[in-house]
């Protein structure tokens, strides 16, 4: 059985929903940046991740990967712990700037926006600090039934001079708590390119945001393109203490890799 198959029956069926008065331009900009303060912590970000990558005629791909963010500074450090292959291996984003390091060649490469993450059909804005405000224009698509939710569906498309994985985006929204429950991606040409749904999300109170700050226990991804390929992202903890000062460098990640 496939994860597509395992997928919570609550995100198959979308129905029409009784109409409502469209929410105004500012209202939806609101609705981004409430997406984006929420997951937002104001300073440091630890979190232990479990990827479980799945493709035709291939056995399952296990990973677990530490994922290290300063949202203060727009830092991003993702560093793969298991399996022994992979350990070491790791990505750094510094000033809008992706690179990817392997401790078996020593050699750090600049990347885009569209690297698979290990091999797997995640990207880096599944583990970075949620920007959609900042990247994106908005228009509503209405309000829609998925499963047994109320959702108010976004379409994003992105603004000039930002880099991003994908340039247009759909988002289905839970209407009572503005959760993300399901994310469609899609090339310029209009093409679907990955769906990913968000079942389940929880929350830890930040002693330097002074508030709840969420993420998402759970995404599943799936590539719209290679119909068989699919990931299991889970999120296995999160600590929001204070990171090394030195943490965000080339330097600290090779010397993990010795």
């Amino acid at each position: 059985m496939t994860m597509r198959t395992l997928s919570p029956l609550l995100f198959v069926v979308l129905t029409a929903a009784p109409a409502f008065a469209d929410p105004s331009h500012d209202e939806l900009v609101g609705m981004l940046k409430e997406v984006d303060d929420r997951q937002r912590n104001g300073g440091d970000y630890k979190a232990l991740a479990y990827l479980e990558q799945k493709e035709k005629d291939k056995a399952d791909v296990v990973r677990e990967m530490l994922i290290y963010r300063r949202d203060a500074d727009d830092k991003l450090m993702l560093m793969f712990v298991k399996p022994k292959s992979e350990e070491g291996k790791g990505y750094l984003r510094l000033e809008k700037n992706l690179w990817s390091y392997d401790p078996g060649t020593g050699k750090w490469e600049r990347t885009t926006e569209r690297e698979r993450i290990g091999g797997t059909n995640s990207r880096r804005s599944d583990f970075d600090e949620s920007r959609l405000a900042e990247e994106f224009e908005v228009k509503f698509g209405g309000e829609e039934k998925l499963g047994k939710f109320d959702t108010l569906r976004l379409e994003l498309t992105v603004k000039d001079g930002v880099d991003v994985a994908y340039p247009v985006v759909k988002l289905w929204l839970d209407k009572s708590t503005h959760n993300i429950l399901k994310r469609q991606e899609f090339a310029l040409s209009g093409r679907l390119m990955r769906t990913a749904y968000y079942p389940k999300w929880q929350k830890l109170f930040s002693e330097s945001k002074k508030s709840d700050v969420w993420f998402p226990g759970e995404i599943r991804i799936f590539d719209e393109v290679e119909k068989s390929n699919s990931t299991l992202v889970l999120f296995k903890s999160v600590d929001l203490q204070n990171l090394d000062a030195n943490l965000f460098t080339k330097a600290w990640l090779e010397a993990k890799s010795r």
